[in-house]
């Protein structure tokens, strides 16, 4: 049961629409409506796992928080490259469809499920969600809840918790990041990749090689030590430059990637492999890209890393959270990382807003490697009728043949740093 009145949750909804600066506007854009006694939302549906055809926007029933949940009304949501490998179903033990996609949100607390402590309805957090983010509503357990500081928007909230709790795990809980070290991290320009940057900025002397798309290099130069083309061969160049090699390889690619990286290691060096975006080659799920992508991959020899001094790790947040029951490390870590945040040591990268109606072409930015930070779906943004009609449940039937993938192309958006 919900710690609601009546009187409560129409007060709660009188904030909610004078924080926004607008009233709820009808079909798009914000706010909920009810049928009869049940209360809908907008939320982005995964109707079957495959390409962009598959997403739709539609109408839900909004949750209501169960013991020990929060319930949120959402103003934001993080899109990362996990939501693409999940809607083409390239993960291990995919859930069934349909299913509302999402890891992570930011809004305001709108209820209170019983014997949650330390909340209260009005406050503004962001969350981690098994699921379900990309609605106008969620609800979570209060253990992946965190209030956010008074200067950090939404948009920035929600680009926040996978991002730099990733980068600050693999840096400091795995590789012991220290004074006078180097590191080596793929996709430079994601938002990942500028977490790590700034988080490295952190500690004295420590070298970081990037490697990106050459037209990200003018944008990120400044939060790199070396920047190399990601179809360079980075090794060499990496070699030329620092001839023993790094302390501390990030990769996100997998594939070919993972035996250049190990080959770049300094002895006590550690390599983490984080993500396999390399399997993600077409709009939908390729056995081929999976199969060379595992191909590709050096077999490890335990006797040849003891020899060698070296080690391998891998790390997945999500599993981490959800599945080994680790949210008490993570509440630590989303602490420090305020923190520093706070101190104006970190700040995410926001490279541009979309509408829950845009989240096809949201997704194509992300598949073409085009944004630099992180991509935000604006929840309350109104979204441009060109993009919107596709992702719509009343969009016209013939539209289900994606004959606009190149749309994000086309319509490209400036980088929006915050």
């Amino acid at each position: 049961m919900a710690k609601e009145g009546v009187e409560k949750a129409e007060e709660t909804e009188q904030m909610i629409e004078k924080e926004a600066g607008k009233e709820p506007a009808e079909g798009g854009g914000g706010g909920s409506h009810r049928l009869g006694d049940a209360q809908e939302m907008r939320a982005v549906v995964l109707a079957g796992f495959g390409g962009l055809n598959k997403l739709r926007v539609t109408r839900k029933a909004m949750p209501e928080p169960q013991d020990g949940e929060l319930k949120i009304r959402v103003k934001a949501c993080g899109l990362n490259f996990i939501d693409l490998m999940v809607r083409q179903g390239n993960i291990d033990n995919p859930p069934k469809t349909p299913l509302v996609p999402g890891f992570e949100c930011s809004g305001i607390v709108e209820a209170l499920g019983d014997s949650v402590k330390g909340y209260e309805i009005g406050d503004r957090v962001m969350a981690f969600v098994n699921y379900n983010a990309w609605a106008e509503v969620v609800c979570t357990p209060v253990e992946f809840v965190y209030k956010i500081p008074d200067d950090m928007s939404f948009s920035e909230a929600a680009a926040f918790p996978m991002n730099f709790v990733t980068a600050y795990m693999m840096l400091f809980e795995v590789a012991n990041l220290r004074e006078g070290m180097s590191v080596l991290v793929h996709s430079a320009g994601g938002g990942v990749g500028q977490a790590v940057a700034q988080l490295c900025s952190t500690i004295p002397n420590v070298t970081v090689f990037g490697t990106a798309s050459t037209f990200k290099h003018e944008a990120i130069k400044e939060s790199m030590t070396h920047l190399f083309d990601r179809n360079a061969d980075y090794v060499q160049e990496v070699k030329r430059i620092s001839p023993e090699g790094v302390d501390i390889v990030l990769d996100c690619l997998c594939g070919d990637n993972t035996g250049k990286g190990l080959s770049l290691l300094k002895p006590l060096g550690t390599y983490i492999l984080y993500g396999s975006s390399n399997m993600v080659t077409g709009e939908t799920k390729s056995f081929f890209s999976f199969a060379k992508s595992w191909w590709q991959v050096e077999k490890v020899n335990p006797i040849k890393l003891y020899e060698e001094n070296k080690v391998i790790a891998g790390f997945s947040l999500l599993n981490l959270l959800f599945k080994q029951g680790r949210a008490g490390l993570i509440r630590g870590v989303v602490d420090k990382l305020i923190g520093l945040y706070n101190h104006k040591k970190i700040k995410p990268v926001v490279d541009s807003l979309w509408a829950l109606e845009e989240v096809k072409e949201a997704m194509q930015r992300i598949h073409d490697r085009g944004n630099i930070g992180k991509l935000i779906l604006d929840v309350e943004k109104t979204p441009t009728p060109l993009m919107a009609n596709d992702s719509t449940e009343t969009s016209e039937a013939g539209e289900e043949e994606e004959d606009h993938e190149g749309d994000s192309e086309n319509k490209e958006r400036m980088p929006f740093i915050q």
